[in-house]
């Protein structure tokens, strides 16, 4: 989390300090006009660099998840860049209406408001696109509008899956509007100066990669065709276990990492923890907790044979960090990780091995599910520890703690629930464990 924190505050200070670096002395005083006209730009000029920011993250690049450690930390940060953005698109809107409202309704004289007498314009008028102006106001305003509704739209939980992700690639459009919007109203001089050198760039980077959302390029070097070899379903627990064999190459997957899997053209590709390790047969697991309507509905949709499509894999929950005792935790769902990892475990020579204690809670243990766990766990010779919510003591640091003696010289892997894992992350630390070691999945996308 806190690279997340670092590269957001890095991009609003990055994009602050270049435009204060590019005002006049007179635009730096408190006079109404110059006060409203900065403000007008700086809040459109965060907006956009906020934006370009998320659309260069959605392009899903290897290197960016690296430094972040991991693409549902990039999802993360993709999230707060893409609610900053509309903040300040919505005050960028205010400044530039609320003073025409204001004079309107007879409140303020509209003098207030105009350009001093021999005083240049922010970014000069020498603006080759001068003509292209009123254009570019009116698409910009309308793409701010539409913006606004997207944005609801990816916050809204309720919002099916299938629809967001239709109605999320119209982001990039929206995106490619609001940079001739921006390139229009910057002006010819602005381009000189620390602003609009950064302005420059943006564009550089944004547009292509907006243009690679529009065609659908975004991992198409990561992506693989297969077909479904095997479906069975898990009542007890509503788990679907999907194997599907690969049909090309594939440049293989550590285990605790995932890939967006698209079984239908329709819905597009969810995203899915893998379950099994890579043995290079090119088969691959997937074990699918229903837990919306299209993930309901799977076990009566797919069926063997049929052609599916994998990009990936993503990820950075992989198990690779020094401490020899490591401490697992697991969800729910989120036991996927651990499935990988244990079936890579069970092939390991005894003497290659490293302590691990595994905790597991879920509310809906299925015995076959349950069963198959605990073999893999007996072969990689794992201490497996269940907890069934609602029949046992809830799963907890002082459980963990009383089990484990020397937690505190352990490395702690977690996946579940959020709130879950917060808790525990909390509790642990509380009692002197360092909070670098305890590594969390954030597997919500949304």
């Amino acid at each position: 989390m806190k690279r997340i924190k670092i590269a957001f505050i890095a991009i609003l200070l990055l994009a602050t300090l270049a435009f204060i670096a590019t005002l006049s002395p007179s635009e730096r005083t408190f006079d109404l006009w110059a006060l409203r006209k900065s403000l007008v730009y700086f809040t459109g000029f965060v907006a956009f660099g906020l934006m370009t920011a998320g659309v260069v993250l959605a392009t899903r690049s290897r290197v960016i998840e690296a430094w972040l450690n991991g693409l549902d930390k990039h999802y993360r940060l993709h999230k707060w860049l893409g609610i900053a953005a509309a903040v300040f698109s919505c005050a960028h809107w205010l400044f530039k209406k609320a003073p025409k409202q204001l004079v309107s309704q007879g409140w303020v004289d509209a003098a207030v408001f105009k350009t001093p007498g021999g005083t240049e314009d922010f970014f000069g008028d020498a603006n080759l696109l001068k003509p292209m102006e009123h254009l570019a106001k009116s698409l910009g305003e309308w793409a701010f509008y539409i913006l606004l509704v997207m944005v609801v739209l990816a916050l809204w939980k309720k919002f099916p899956y299938r629809y967001f992700f239709k109605t999320h690639r119209l982001l990039a459009v929206i995106y490619l509007i609001l940079a001739f919007h921006s390139a229009v109203l910057f002006g010819e001089l602005g381009w000189l100066s620390p602003a609009g050198i950064l302005m420059a760039l943006l564009l550089a980077v944004g547009v292509p990669a907006a243009l690679k959302s529009v065609l659908q390029r975004i991992g198409h070097e990561h992506r693989a065709t297969g077909m479904i070899e095997s479906c069975s379903y898990h009542p007890d627990n509503g788990v679907l276990v999907v194997s599907i064999r690969l049909t090309m190459p594939w440049s293989g997957h550590q285990e605790g990492q995932f890939a967006f899997v698209m079984f239908e053209r329709s819905e597009g590709p969810h995203p899915f923890t893998l379950s099994s390790p890579w043995r290079g047969d090119g088969l691959l697991t997937f074990h699918i907790k229903g837990l919306g309507d299209y993930t309901r509905a799977l076990p009566h949709r797919i069926e063997p044979g049929d052609e599916v499509s994998v990009e990936g894999p993503y990820g950075k929950f992989q198990f690779d960090h020094a401490r020899d005792h490591q401490i697992w935790v697991a969800g729910g769902i989120g036991i996927t990780p651990f499935l990988s990892r244990l079936g890579a475990l069970a092939d390991v020579p005894w003497p290659q091995r490293r302590p691990i204690s595994f905790f597991y809670s879920t509310r809906e243990p299925d015995h076959a599910f349950i069963g198959e766990i605990r073999r893999l766990s007996e072969l990689a010779g794992i201490a497996f520890h269940l907890t069934i919510t609602g029949r046992d003591p809830a799963l907890n640091a002082e459980t963990i703690c009383s089990l484990v003696p020397d937690y505190l010289d352990t490395e702690v892997w977690f996946c579940g629930p959020t709130g879950f894992g917060r808790g525990l992350r909390a509790d642990l630390t509380g009692k002197g464990f360092p909070g670098d070691r305890f590594h969390q999945e954030l597997f919500n996308m949304r």
